[in-house]
């Protein structure tokens, strides 16, 4: 007889010369434990997202873009693809507000639907977060004659 008690409704028998293994942790060992994703993280997603939209000449408001041109051409400064991308991440959802400025001549309502389209898909797909809102902030229209403060439109 085996020395081994077993518990109600255990269907594995315990015979004579063989231990009864008890599975700890349970589960799929891919969902053992938690993932946190930084606020960080999907702010640069989403600014990265919404720079790839055709219409958005850069992200950010004047002050911010001023102070940003400064630091680009400092060595080592480099691009804030931050910049203008506010997230507010929890554990399963996240909220986004961005400000963007957007080329002359583009549909403002058309480029702030495909920029909340982009960041949502995005987001989603590289976070598993679900997205509740992307709020848009259109801060500045870029003029055709004017002069760049910097050339962002798009980053290589």
């Amino acid at each position: 007889m085996s020395d081994i008690a077993q518990k109600p409704g255990d269907t594995q028998a315990a015979s004579a010369g063989k231990t009864n293994v008890t599975k700890r942790g349970g589960g799929d060992p891919a969902s053992r434990g938690r993932t946190t994703i930084a606020d960080g993280v999907v702010e640069k997603i989403a600014g990265l997202a919404a720079r790839d939209v055709d219409g958005v000449h850069a992200m950010g408001s004047g002050l911010s873009r001023t102070f940003g041109a400064v630091r680009d051409r400092v060595p080592g400064g480099g691009k804030s693809v931050t910049r203008g991308v506010k997230a507010e991440v929890g554990e399963v959802q996240t909220a986004l507000d961005l400000e963007i400025v957007v080329e002359y001549g583009v549909s403002i309502a058309d480029t702030a639907r495909a920029v909340r389209e982009n960041v949502i898909v995005a987001v989603e797909r590289m976070t598993g977060l679900e997205v509740v809102e992307v709020n848009i902030a259109v801060s500045d229209v870029k003029l055709p004659d004017e002069e760049d403060d910097e050339p962002e439109s798009k980053l290589q």
